[in-house]
């Protein structure tokens, strides 16, 4: 990698309109030299949003992204090609693949719907989460490795084995000099959850998350991104981490990743 993106104060570099190359900040935390997924899903959504912004001027919401991980990505530039699978006035299905030398890496599948006034029926019925500023400061780089665990500020409440609150944010841009939507960069954090609260340390156990699901009731605002973790598993390798996310004003959607765990010998 070079001194570029090794300088750079962003996740991911454009080289052209469908390729990008990832910066020392996106470095993984199973494996330094893969990328960490969670910039990958924040820079798939900005290429749905960009491309939905290109072919219409009245722009839909995003209501729900559904992503399935299909492989490691390694350290170099990678490819992201959109398709609308669902056209309509009022609803898309969107699809979006993001790619290695050929090989996809990791798919997503975006439902967009179009705003309505529903003021008088908002409500948010999720626990409310403490501030970032009534929470300590954490440090996700003790337990994992990495430039994008790194690269995050956190501040994390534990509460037992699988259960924590916490805030993240990053000093950094998603996509150097390109403005990206406020859904786009917090996805960018989101796939942070599966560390935040584990079951066991990564010395112990692997534990890789296969796919990651978001629905979302609003659009989030702010710099922080806010976490309610539960993790669980079961007897046969299976487990679920569940989070609702927060921002400033609330919680905003809830968050789902399936986990494959496998206990080191």
């Amino acid at each position: 990698m070079g001194s570029e993106e090794g300088d750079a104060q962003a996740y991911f570099l454009r080289m052209d309109d469908g390729r990008f190359m990832p910066t020392a900040h996106v470095g993984g935390a199973w494996n330094v030299a893969e990328q960490h997924v969670a910039p990958a899903i924040g820079l798939l959504l900005h290429a749905v949003e960009a491309d939905h912004a290109a072919r219409r001027s009245d722009c839909l919401q995003v209501a729900r992204l559904s992503y399935d991980i299909w492989g490691v990505i390694p350290m170099d530039a990678v490819e992201i090609a959109v398709t609308v699978l669902r056209p309509g006035r009022t609803i898309e299905l969107v699809e979006a693949r993001l790619s290695h030398g050929g090989r996809t890496a990791i798919v997503v599948r975006a439902w967009l719907t179009q705003a309505y006034d529903s003021n008088a029926l908002a409500m948010d019925n999720f626990p409310p989460l403490p501030p970032p500023e009534a929470m300590p400061a954490g440090d996700p780089s003790a337990l994992w490795d990495g430039g994008f665990i790194a690269s995050v500020q956190v501040r994390r409440l534990g509460e037992g084995q699988g259960r924590a609150r916490c805030w993240v944010r990053s000093p950094f841009a998603l996509l150097e000099d390109e403005s990206v939507s406020p859904t786009a960069r917090m996805m960018g954090l989101a796939d942070i959850a599966n560390g935040l609260a584990p079951l066991a340390s990564p010395k112990d156990a692997a534990f890789p998350n296969l796919d990651l699901t978001a629905h979302l009731f609003r659009q989030p605002v702010g710099d922080w991104l806010g976490f309610d973790v539960s993790v669980s598993g079961g007897t046969t390798g299976l487990g679920i981490t569940h989070s609702i996310l927060h921002d400033g004003d609330g919680a905003f959607a809830t968050l789902m990743q399936s986990l494959t765990i496998r206990p080191r010998p």
